[in-house]
């Protein structure tokens, strides 16, 4: 489905990423496409996905892609097309619904990580004074209406628009983290060393320094370089027309970003070559981006991030398209003064420091964390000798109740049977034994023998 470019000014940050894919035309026209679609990076934008799933959503519900279809430039950035959102099938607006809590939720996460690793310390977190900070969104909806999508769009486009000033200003304290290591490596050396580094990196500097001539982004030479050695058709046969055809891979009738950096390749290869040591592939991306910003500045008339074949055209109409001026490459514009440098080099000595005073406090807290440990310890022994003895004193104890006293000696002394000596008869008395009475036969038993007879 080809889309008015107006739309196409959405999908547009789809196509902005580090990487841009060269264009192979040794093999199938199809196989290009498909590259090329897999290819395509993250935006760089903090709600990438959100803002991908959102239009994939849209695009499934007929209305709403018939309203792209008519929709201009204005028409979106101005919110006109998100009043659409009210006709869209209710299965749309419930996936819409679902996608916001979602992010919702993940922005929540987020500001939980970050006040956690700022050790920021709060009773009670108010997610929805915290959430005001992201403007992509309605916080104050818990679905999806207009708006959102007024927001979404409006919010993409600003960033969008911020974008390649944060990549550059990224560039430029890498670039300028680089030179302050530079300079700090070489002070750690002796002086006979020093120079002898010196000299090394000053000879790759000039090593990479001799290149071929680069070609100016978007000039006759340029494109004409492209169409033989990536194309493989005749320089002196060159067609801008046919030339915006090849290239529009995807063919919706512009070229975004993405197809216009893959322009390049050639040209960025006369410079950078990752297997050399002086060549920086950073810089290399610095270098494309510069030549994109340089064409789109030439070329997009309505400043829409994309390229019509109309704005093709009549560029290669201009004076600058046959005669452009010399391209200068990074080696020739440095990124930074000397006085950004600086003022650099003291931003990090304040980081420095103030890493020192949290190693310093952490070490401290630790220190301390040790000692209680020890004392925990300390005290845990404590207790457990505490728990010993008296486990030890209760088994004495029942010991003792169990066996006999000890004299003096160490003989036993048993206690008396209190109650068998009381049916005992005073000693030195004798208890006469009871007659024994023998019967036999039960016949009367014989008078007792030599007992005196009484008459």
């Amino acid at each position: 489905m080809n889309l008015k470019p107006g739309w196409l000014l959405l999908l547009s940050i789809f196509c902005v990423g580090v990487w841009s894919v060269p264009i192979d035309r040794n093999v199938g026209q199809e196989a290009a496409k498909e590259e090329v679609q897999e290819e395509n990076g993250d935006t760089g934008l903090y709600y990438d996905r959100y803002l991908r799933e959102v239009i994939e959503v849209l695009e499934t519900d007929p209305h709403f892609r018939e309203k792209l279809q008519t929709a201009n430039t204005e028409d979106i950035k101005n919110g006109r097309l998100s009043k659409e959102l009210d006709l869209v099938s209710h299965h749309v607006r419930t996936r819409l619904d679902e996608l916001k809590r979602q992010e919702v939720s993940r922005l929540r996460m987020l500001l939980k990580a970050k006040l956690d690793s700022t050790n920021i310390q709060t009773l009670q977190m108010d997610h929805a004074s915290l959430l005001k900070q992201f403007e992509h969104l309605d916080h104050h909806n818990q679905n999806f209406e207009a708006k959102d999508l007024e927001l979404l769009i409006s919010t993409a486009t600003k960033d969008l628009e911020n974008y390649d000033a944060e990549r550059h200003e990224e560039f430029k304290r890498y670039e300028m983290l680089k030179e302050h290591e530079r300079r700090e490596y070489l002070k750690g050396l002796d002086q006979e060393k020093r120079e002898k580094e010196e000299k090394r990196l000053q000879e790759l500097k000039e090593k990479h320094s001799q290149h071929p001539k680069v070609n100016a982004p978007g000039s006759v030479n340029q494109l004409r370089e492209v169409w033989e050695e990536t194309d493989g058709l005749d320089p002196q046969e060159f067609n801008p027309k046919t030339f915006f055809k090849l290239h529009d891979t995807n063919e919706d009738g512009v070229l975004d970003e993405q197809e216009l950096e893959a322009l390049f390749t050639k040209e960025l290869e006369k410079v950078y070559d990752p297997k050399n040591e002086e060549d920086d592939m950073m810089e290399m991306e610095e270098e494309r981006l510069r030549m994109r910003e340089h064409v789109m500045k030439n070329v997009d008339a309505n400043q829409d991030r994309l390229v019509s074949l109309e704005e093709f055209l009549k560029s290669t109409e201009k004076r600058e398209f046959n005669n452009p001026k010399e391209w200068e490459t990074l080696e020739t514009k440095p990124a930074y003064t000397e006085e950004e440098l600086q003022r650099f080099e003291v931003e990090l000595r304040d980081k420095e420091e103030e890493l020192k005073r949290r190693a310093e406090t952490l070490h401290q807290e630790q220190e301390l964390l040790k000692e209680r440990g020890k004392a925990l310890e300390a005290q845990k022994k404590e207790y457990q000798q505490a728990v010993l003895e008296m486990s030890q004193r209760q088994k004495d104890q029942q010991a003792a109740e169990v066996q006999p006293p000890a004299g003096p000696n160490g003989e036993l002394h048993f206690k008396p049977d209190t109650n068998k000596e009381e049916d005992r008869e005073p000693t030195g008395q004798k208890v006469p034994a009871a007659p024994e009475v023998e019967v036999q036969n039960n016949l009367p038993a014989e008078p007792p023998q030599n007992l005196p007879i009484h008459t």
